[in-house]
């Protein structure tokens, strides 16, 4: 199955072409808040890369997030338009779970984590199971660092730009558990379009298509909760945008 996955949910923009695991293009690169500007082109150029056209594609994923509000909604607002110009069917895939997808034979619980606001993060917990599906442990949450470091109990294996960002001050505040934390390879720490389409490709196989009224996961603590200065993790909410 052919498929473009898109991953805008970061200020990386990502961009690939698949044809089943094996990929045909891709394209990471700083979008700098401007997704909106660079994404177009870019899938263009990557179809192109490929001999393909949008009609020679059999699917189509992108990361929903938690993430960039403004990243989310470039990425999501342009794969709708391309699921209704085409008819093509879509699967809508979790940013954190996609992640995981970055380390797919992984022998211990993922942590991937995003940066959020200051000094707070997004986190998930996963695990690859025996018969190489992806279970979740611990679904995406938002909240300081010391809210993370609870979820890191045992052993672990983290990743992605809240890690990187974080690492020195997450390694203290872990104390001696620090050595059951382990990072995952430099090549595995970004979102990617690659594990989105994996993701996304796993999820189309088994006939699982975004709805009509698709919405990202934006996980994100109130203002109000933030001045309080309370410790408190927030869940995951959708907000949902229309075709």
């Amino acid at each position: 199955m052919k498929i473009l996955a898109v991953e805008t949910a970061t200020s990386c923009q990502s961009v690939a072409v698949l044809d089943g695991t094996r990929v045909l293009a891709r394209s990471d690169e700083d979008a700098a808040g401007a997704h909106a500007r660079w994404l177009i082109p870019t899938i263009d150029r990557l179809l192109r890369a490929c001999g393909l056209t949008l009609s020679g594609l059999e699917g189509l994923a992108v990361s929903i997030g938690p993430g960039s509000f403004t990243g989310l909604r470039v990425g999501l607002a342009t794969m709708m338009g391309l699921r209704a110009a085409t008819g093509l069917p879509l699967a809508a895939v979790p940013t954190l779970e996609g992640m995981a997808w970055n380390v797919p034979r992984a022998d211990r619980p993922l942590c991937p984590i995003l940066k959020a606001r200051t000094g707070e993060v997004y986190w998930g917990l996963y695990r690859w199971t025996g018969a190489g599906t992806l279970q979740v442990l611990e679904a995406e949450r938002v909240g300081p660092l010391e809210a993370l470091v609870q979820s890191l109990a045992g052993r672990t294996l983290v990743l992605g730009e809240g890690w990187a960002i974080h690492r020195d001050e997450l390694r203290r505040r872990l104390g001696r558990r620090a050595s059951e934390v382990r990072e995952a390879p430099e090549e595995a720490m970004a979102a990617s379009a690659v594990s989105v389409g994996l993701a996304g490709l796993e999820r189309l196989t088994r006939g699982e298509v975004a709805g009509q009224g698709l919405s990202p996961r934006y996980v994100q603590r109130a203002e109000a909760e933030l001045k309080a200065g309370r410790n408190r993790v927030a869940p995951a909410h959708s907000i949902e945008f229309s075709n």
